[in-house]
Formats: structure tokens, sequence, C-alpha cells
């Protein structure tokens, strides 16, 4: 019993927002763990689920390999699989029916299933792994190969008589330089590098350097690496940036960490040996604005070669990022996307709407942040309640029967709050509306300011005005309208 096939839940046609963007990451933490069970001589594979139309298509793989184990392993680096959507969960369930029936032993790892083991023990899966799998994972197949008892490993859910089995929590890795890089050979890269050079016009691939966050903002969920903060070593991510070069070419990278370069003295030392190797990419990053207050730090992530930098800004409003105990200030947003920009890194905005508290006051003043410091870019949410977060245990009374987004466009408030879930959805609309016309107005003051410096794309975004500008007219009055009924 050496056979593995791992597969992923996150189909990319099933959620129609991220298809029309047409740049998707593959599945890091699955290639991670194939990685891991290969260098302990078991034989695996991989079902890329990325571009597939329907779980059916695991059928081939399963029948061509006849595995002895079919192992649904999420990429936790990729928040896109945090936010458990119900087209991804009832994907899962029907692969892991599909293996079944062929006789697999069915394993599963990710955020959602750690949230609902429940549900997937019933749909057909054995084992559930809680938290971070690799290790968890090896110990299982070890234990069922050789027909020990596998009850005593941490970090399992399963049934054993009719009665569910969950033990206890095993202890995040610390050395993750011991890891083998991931198992980038078993995938296809080829329908990668198309959607994104047929979308952008460039190639991106993604990478981790860190696993867990230490901070501790009251509405993230962190099920699968917790809040322990561990880091590889510069030179374990710069081999495995020169070997990703050498195979793939490719043009920019999202290093995918919740938080990058928070152990002391990282990003120094990752900046002067990528100069070293003379390796030349561009890169975005996570981050927080109360990591991003010194010059020289940076400065370093400008020369490693940092073009956008995404901060959770989440409010313009104090009074709620304190509720979130987020324990950053407006005032840092501020000061931190004024130095990125000294330093010719793009900024740009994670905002959430919809926290409990939050008055048409606190709305206005984030608004009037993005309109004040113009972001390269925004990404807006709802508040969304996950299970295992103090936010979610402040809202599940007033829960409505929905608990999931269906896909990422969904943008459904779940609870009860003060203002109907029609007006955040159309919130969303105005404020991506009113921020492009902020930006095309922009660019038509520059232009009369600066008319040396006049680009095509300055041009472009002034020409945009003529309909931004009407457009969040319009989206304003419906908002109006929704608040009003």
């Amino acid at each position: 019993m050496n056979s593995v096939l791992f597969s992923h839940s996150y189909f990319l046609r099933f959620d129609p927002k991220q298809w029309e963007a047409g740049q998707p990451y593959p599945p890091l933490g699955t290639l991670f763990a194939a990685a891991f069970l290969r260098d302990h001589d078991y034989d695996v594979a991989l079902f890329d689920s990325m571009f597939a139309r329907s779980a059916v298509e695991v059928i081939p793989s399963l029948e061509a390999r006849q595995p002895d184990f079919f192992i649904i392993y999420d990429d936790g680096f990729n928040y896109l699989t945090k936010m458990c959507l119900t087209n991804m969960r009832e994907a899962a369930f029907s692969m892991s029916k599909l293996a079944k029936e062929r006789g697999c032993t069915v394993i599963v790892s990710s955020s959602d299933s750690t949230d609902h083991y429940e549900q997937y023990l019933e749909e057909g899966a054995d084992f559930i792994i809680i938290g971070e799998a690799e290790q968890t994972l090896l110990d299982l197949v070890n234990a069922l190969r050789s027909g020990q008892d596998f009850s005593g490993i941490a970090g399992l859910a399963f049934k054993q008589h009719n009665n569910l089995v969950k033990t206890p929590q095993r202890s995040v890795m610390k050395d993750l330089d011991s890891l083998p890089l991931p198992a980038w050979d078993l995938i296809d890269i080829t329908p990668y590098r198309q959607s994104w050079m047929s979308h952008v016009g460039y190639f991106s691939l993604n990478m981790s350097t860190t696993r867990g966050c230490p901070f501790k903002c009251n509405w993230c969920a962190k099920p699968i690496y917790g809040n322990r903060y561990n880091a590889r070593s510069p030179q374990h991510v710069v081999k495995e940036l020169k070997l990703l070069k050498d195979k793939f070419n490719f043009d920019h990278i999202w290093f995918c960490d919740d938080i990058f370069g928070l152990k002391p003295g990282w990003v120094y030392e990752f900046a002067d040996l990528v100069e070293k190797e003379k390796l030349s990419f561009k890169f975005k990053i996570q981050a927080r604005a109360d990591l991003l207050l010194l010059d020289n730090y940076i400065e370093a992530l400008a020369r490693a070669g940092c073009d956008n930098i995404w901060m959770g800004a989440e409010s313009g409003s104090q009074k709620i990022l304190d509720a979130m105990d987020k324990g950053t200030t407006t005032e840092q947003i501020y000061a931190a996307t004024r130095l990125q920009k000294k330093h010719h890194i793009k900024p740009s905005f994670f905002i959430q709407f919809g926290y409990l508290g939050e008055t048409k006051e606190d709305i206005k003043k984030t608004i009037r942040m993005i309109n004040d410091l113009l972001p390269h870019s925004i990404g807006i949410s709802v508040s969304y309640p996950l299970p295992g977060t103090v936010f979610y245990e402040k809202v599940k009374t007033d829960l409505r029967e929905k608990t999931n987004w269906t896909d990422s466009d969904e943008m459904a408030l779940m609870f009860r709050n003060t203002y109907k879930p029609a007006f955040y959805k159309q919130l969303y609309y105005y404020v991506h509306k009113n921020y492009a016309k902020t930006i095309a107005l922009h660019h038509i003051k520059r232009i009369f300011s600066h008319p040396r410096n006049i680009n095509k794309l300055s041009i472009k975004k002034a020409v945009s005005a003529a309909y931004y500008i009407p457009a969040a007219f319009i989206s304003k009055l419906k908002l109006d309208i929704i608040d009003n009924s």
C-alpha cells in the first residue's frame, strides 16, 4: 500500500470571478505534501482539479493509477481555499465518493474539512487531518500500510464504531527547511502560464516563506497553521527561486504568506542573497501596516524586487480596527502607504465592510482613506464569520441559514447587522466605482500640472473619468435607495 493520488478541491471554473480574472496559482500546499510523502518512499501522483470542468474528471486518474490512498489536500496558503466555498466543498464530497467506490482510503486536509469534519466523514472521507498535515499524513499512511493502530496519532478526525473520534491537536513544525521543496514536477504548468499570459501579459508563480501568523485579529481563522509563526531561511527560499526560474522562467512571484518577512533581519538577508544570485523578478507580498514603517526595511523589499504590498488595512475607522483587535492604527496605514510610494512599491488595500457596530460614518472614513491614499488596488469583502474565531462566536446566534459563500464573488452578509445584505453588496460596487473615478480625476490633474510626464496610462486613466463619474453617481443613488427602502 504505497500508491497515493493527491488532488485538491479548488476548481477554478466553479468560481466565475476568479475564472474571468485568469490568474490561477498551482496548489502549493498539495505539492508540499506530495513531496513529503515521496521523500518517504511513497509513489505519488496528482490530479490537478484547477482547470477541470467537474469532479468526475478525477475518474481516469483513479482508474489508471488504482491508488491505495486518495488524498484531497487543499492549498492552505491560498486565501481562496480558506473561504470555504460551497462549490468546492461539494466537489470534494463528489471526489471522495468516487474514490471510495474504487476502493481507495480517502483522506482530506483543508480549512473547510477542519471546520466541518463531521460532514466530510459522512460524505465519503475515511480520515480528516486537523491542522498542519504533512507529518500527520505520513504517520497515518504508515500505520494503515502496516496495519498498526492509528487512534493515537495526533491531528485526526475519523469514525470508529459509528462514533466520531477527534485526537489531540499536533504541534506545528518549527524547522521548515527540513521539508523537501514542493513537487513542482507533478504540475502541468502550461495552462497556468497560458492563462496568465493571455489575461495579464506576464507569468506569476506562488511561493511560501513562512507558516502561521502571530497576530490575533478576531475575525481571522487559522485552522491549518495556527497562531505560531515559523519561517524558512532566506537561503532555502532562494534555492527554490533558482529552481523555479530554471524550470519555469517565471516573471513574477506571489509570496503567499499571511505575513511576509516578520522575523528580524530576514528581509535584509533575503535582499542581499537575491542580489548576489543576480535573480531578477518582481514579487508581491501580504503584510500589516505596523510592520511597514521603517524606511530601510521598505528599501530592502524594493531592492529584492517587491513591487506590490497588500496590506490588511480593513477600515479607515479606528473604532472598527479596535473592535477587530487589529492592533494597527489609521495613522500607520497612512504612513506605511506613503513610505511604499516613496520607494516605488505599489500599496494595495484589503478592505472589510460590515463588521459589528459599523456605521455610515465609519464607512465614510474608509472611503475617505481610500480616496486620500489612492492605493494601487483594493480588494473589498464583507465580514465573514469563520468557525473558531471570536467574531464567529459574537454573531453565531444571528447567522442566517446560509453559512458559506457559494463562490468568491457572492459577497453575502450572513448575519443580521446594521444594514441589509443588499446594502453591502451595492456598497461593494459603489466603492469600486468611486475609487476608479478618484483615480481618473487624479490623472486629469496630473496631466495639467505635469504635462511633460504624460504617458499612455495617464491618458487612459484620465479618459476613463467619462465612464466612472456617472457610474459612481448612479451606483451611489442605488445605494441610497436600498438604504432607505
